[in-house]
């Protein structure tokens, strides 16, 4: 029991921090779009990663830094354009009705997958550290990774649905404008950390 709930406290603090992966579901979230689908996306990509990482994929990805490189910049890379794209929403703000225009769903979900699986910090974090803390406490490391995945589901659709609290303020374009530009700098922001610090 006591795994668990170190599993549950440990995964909710590394993935509560404002990134690009939470800043696209809070998005999401405020415009009603694909709710359902993006969280339930994130917290199983989450557990996934979780339970990988106990079961010892951390440690394999620890014998290949290639792989992190090959994601370091392939995630950057992919932050900067999409960081890009905040930056035009917020110059060029859209009445409520266009802003509330909703992609794919198949191509919402393929912005998730980038930005969830090629954000390097996502093995550091989740595959390696919470693979390696999980470890520690063998004989019940399979209570710590199910803590850890339920803090991801909690999270998420905290995230997802609780963003509708918002919702009154999504008549107003200079919300969108604000919104926008904080999504840009979190993106930029990671990637900068991505590209000229050492992971």
């Amino acid at each position: 029991m006591f795994a668990s709930v170190a599993g549950f406290f440990t995964g909710l603090s590394l993935i509560i921090a404002i990134g690009a992966q939470n800043a696209y579901v809070l998005r999401l979230g405020l415009m009603r779009h694909h709710v359902f689908a993006v969280v339930l996306f994130c917290a199983v990509s989450d557990a996934v990663l979780i339970i990988a990482g106990v079961a010892g994929l951390g440690a394999l990805i620890q014998q290949l830094p290639l792989l992190l490189e090959i994601f370091r910049y392939a995630g950057a890379a992919y932050l900067i354009w999409f960081g890009i794209g905040a930056v035009r929403r917020a110059i060029n703000p859209k009445t409520l009705e266009a802003q509330g225009e909703a992609l794919p769903l198949i191509k919402t979900l393929g912005t998730m997958a980038a930005l969830t699986w090629l954000n390097p910090h996502v093995y550091l974090d989740t595959v390696i550290l919470l693979g390696s803390i999980g470890n520690q406490f063998v004989p019940n490391q399979w209570w710590f990774a199910l803590g850890g995945a339920a803090a991801s589901f909690v999270w998420f659709f905290s995230l997802g649905y609780g963003a509708k609290l918002l919702s009154r303020f999504m008549s107003s374009v200079r919300f969108w404008q604000v919104l926008d530009m904080a999504i840009a700098v979190v993106m930029f922001t990671i990637a900068g950390t991505l590209l000229f610090s050492s992971l």
